[in-house]
C-alpha cells in the first residue's frame, strides 16, 4: 500500500455581486508540503456566472484567476511572492477575502498523489456533472 500524506484544499468561488453572497466554484488549491506539491487549477464556466449576475464582467478578474497557479509555483514569474516559500505562497493565497474571488476554509485529506487529489477535487466541488435522483 503506498505511503499517504497529509494535503490541506481551498475551494476558490468567484462571487460576482459580494451584497448578494451568491459563489461559483470555479478551482481548487491544494498544498501537500511532505511532497513539495502546491498547484491550482481553475475551471470557469460563464453561463453558471452570468446567471448569478448577466452583466459580469470576467475579463477583469480572468487575470486575477490565471495568478493563482503562477503564484503556486513560485519563481520570478509569480513576482514578489513567488520568492516565499511554497507554505507561505498557500498561506497568502488561502487568507479570507471580501472581494469577488474568494476561497473556502481549508479543509484536510490524506492521499498518495497529491495531483490526483487536486484532480479528484475538482471534478467533485468545481465541475457540473451528472445529477443523481
Amino acid at each position: 500500500m503506498p505511503a499517504e500524506f497529509a494535503y490541506d484544499y481551498a475551494i476558490i468561488r468567484l462571487t460576482p455581486r459580494v451584497e448578494r453572497g451568491e459563489t461559483v466554484n470555479v478551482g481548487v488549491i491544494v498544498s501537500c508540503p511532505a511532497r513539495d506539491f502546491l498547484d491550482a487549477r481553475v475551471e470557469l464556466d460563464v453561463a453558471r456566472l452570468q446567471a448569478l449576475d448577466p452583466a459580469f464582467d470576467l475579463d477583469a478578474v480572468r487575470a486575477h484567476l490565471e495568478a493563482i497557479p503562477r503564484i503556486c509555483r513560485g519563481g520570478a514569474e509569480a513576482g514578489a511572492l513567488g520568492e516565499l516559500p511554497a507554505r507561505n505562497r498557500f498561506h497568502w493565497l488561502v487568507a479570507p477575502r471580501s472581494t469577488v474571488i474568494q476561497v473556502s476554509p481549508v479543509h484536510t485529506g490524506r492521499t498518495d498523489d497529491p495531483a490526483a487529489a487536486l484532480e479528484r477535487l475538482l471534478e467533485t466541488m468545481v465541475r457540473l456533472g451528472p445529477r443523481s435522483r
